[in-house]
């Protein structure tokens, strides 16, 4: 255990968690909402602290980032737990602490140094926090973000996006990139399927890109549930009203954890929305979790193809000359060299 970020004690040994947009209010002996912070007679703690699920050498293009040093690898890292609980979690033997505890096996002791020294080693350009909500782990997740900067390596959060104002703030000097899972554009769905609220995951993606963050979103479109053409469009237009050049990656749905029962997202759902967001002026818009010749990325303007991909994780030929389109010379918004472009 290590003693928690990002708290308040309170009066009779409560203490306020200040870690995201739950806010938890936590008695003595009792966890918070995410199940791995812990009030210990008026200490609030980290349970996951030093502790991985989940390690692997991905392609960034996984993450999904396909703007972020395309072609190269992420050390990719996890420990167990999240403050949503949505029903269709693809990750719920790993994300749900009560999940987990049935499988066990949590428990590998892994140092921050130890996760920088490995990542640098895979010869990884990045370390990305994914798997599980990143923000759960969030003392783990920032000593290890820290060092990682002082050996050269960029770091990623693969989030839910519902991170605190002052968890943000703590980690900017040292985030370089995010994918947001933008779940839905409906307030029910957020409170009756992940336990949250749309509004902070809505404004954490403009205070990430305010921030010079890379920022790339994931919607997840689940039939019946957010699949709609009135809720893509609305998607759509609040990634449009920040930002067109903001990738969006639209992924298919496959059956899993309470959602077992659900259809498979039908294939034009996904390509009518590739469809919609580019008749809102999108310009980078990524079909996910099904094959597709749309997950090349092409100039917005000359229509040349700059990146070409193949099963969405491996990358050809990146034809760029100093960030923009060697043809029409408009820029290509990306993190495509040692800089933010």
């Amino acid at each position: 255990m290590k003693e928690a970020m990002l708290y308040e004690k309170l009066d009779n040994f409560a203490v306020h968690c200040y870690l995201c947009a739950h806010q938890c209010v936590i008695q003595n002996k009792h966890l918070g909402y995410c199940r791995v912070r812990k009030n210990i007679d008026g200490k609030l703690f980290s349970l996951n602290y030093g502790k991985l699920i989940a390690e692997n050498v991905d392609p960034v293009e996984k993450k999904p980032l396909y703007h972020f040093f395309p072609g190269t690898k992420s050390y990719s890292v996890a420990s167990v737990g999240c403050n949503f609980r949505c029903g269709f979690c693809q990750n719920w033997q790993i994300s749900q602490v009560s999940e987990t505890d049935q499988f066990g096996n949590w428990r590998k002791d892994v140092t921050s140094y130890q996760i920088v020294e490995q990542a640098v080693r895979s010869g990884a350009k990045s370390i990305a926090f994914t798997y599980t909500e990143p923000t759960i782990f969030f003392e783990y997740a920032y000593e290890t973000a820290k060092i990682a900067k002082e050996q050269g390596l960029y770091t990623i959060f693969v989030t839910n996006g519902y991170m605190s104002t002052k968890a943000l703030d703590l980690i900017n000097p040292f985030l370089d990139a995010c994918n947001v899972d933008l779940k839905s554009f409906s307030e029910v769905f957020y409170r009756k399927i992940c336990s949250a609220h749309l509004k902070p995951v809505l404004d954490n993606i403009k205070r990430l890109i305010e921030n010079d963050i890379w920022v790339e979103i994931t919607t997840l479109l689940i039939p019946g549930k957010n699949d709609s053409e009135d809720e893509i469009e609305q998607i759509v237009k609040f990634i449009s009203s920040i930002d067109k050049d903001i990738p969006w990656h639209v992924s298919r749905f496959f059956p899993n954890y309470e959602f077992s029962d659900f259809n498979i997202t039908p294939e034009p759902v996904i390509k009518n929305a590739l469809d919609i967001a580019s008749r809102y002026g999108l310009r980078y818009v990524y079909p996910g979790n099904i094959r597709s010749d749309r997950i090349d990325t092409f100039c917005y303007n000359c229509g040349k193809k700059i990146i070409k991909r193949s099963d969405g994780y491996m990358v050809g030929k990146i034809d760029l000359k100093d960030g923009k389109c060697p043809k029409c010379l408009k820029e290509i918004k990306g993190v495509w060299e040692n800089k933010k472009e």
